[in-house]
């Protein structure tokens, strides 16, 4: 993704706008199974068509100039500093998160929470845009049934896809004053 054809700055633009409320392609729902059918329905950012990689498939995501222009929470400006980021030589942006949960590297340190209910208060926000609360079936009613014992709220903020406390920070606060008063 460094050295995509586009240039980082293109790719992060397409990429963020893409997993936003902002792409109007974005209407999760939960999935049936953990099926070739069923994740065949989350976008191509999340299941990529075999001849194409991320960056070939943010570029056809890629905003219109009035699109970019109306983006008030990821502006340009905002932009070009985690694009600086992401291209520093000694960077590691996007990419540890993803290679940490992936790599099996701390599954036995996991392993010591498995089957375990949290008892400190919880609450659970994410964008009603974002995928990422469906991309396992069953595993939001999960959550909201068995993580813990004291669930405050489960909240799928209008407005919002994956990045919900850029694309909508005043609901987030809100929610979370609320949570810690």
């Amino acid at each position: 993704m460094r050295h995509c054809p586009q240039g980082i700055h293109a790719f992060l633009r397409a990429y963020y706008h893409y997993k936003s409320a902002d792409w109007k392609g974005n209407v999760p729902h939960p999935l049936a199974a953990w099926s070739a059918e069923e994740l065949a329905k989350l976008p191509t950012y999340y299941v990529m068509r075999l001849e194409q990689g991320m960056a070939e498939t943010a570029a056809a995501a890629m905003p219109s100039a009035p699109e970019i222009a109306a983006c008030q929470w990821l502006t340009e400006a905002e932009l070009a500093v985690y694009s600086a980021e992401f291209a520093a030589p000694a960077s590691k942006a996007g990419s540890a998160g993803i290679a940490v949960r992936t790599s099996g590297r701390f599954e036995a340190e996991q392993q010591v929470f498995a089957g375990r209910t949290h008892r400190r208060p919880f609450l659970f926000i994410a964008g009603k845009s974002d995928w990422g609360a469906f991309q396992l079936p069953g595993a939001l009613e999960k959550m909201q049934a068995s993580a813990t014992s004291r669930m405050r709220g489960c909240h799928l903020v209008e407005g919002a896809g994956h990045w919900v406390q850029q694309e909508q920070p005043a609901a987030v606060i809100d929610l979370l004053a609320k949570f810690l008063s």
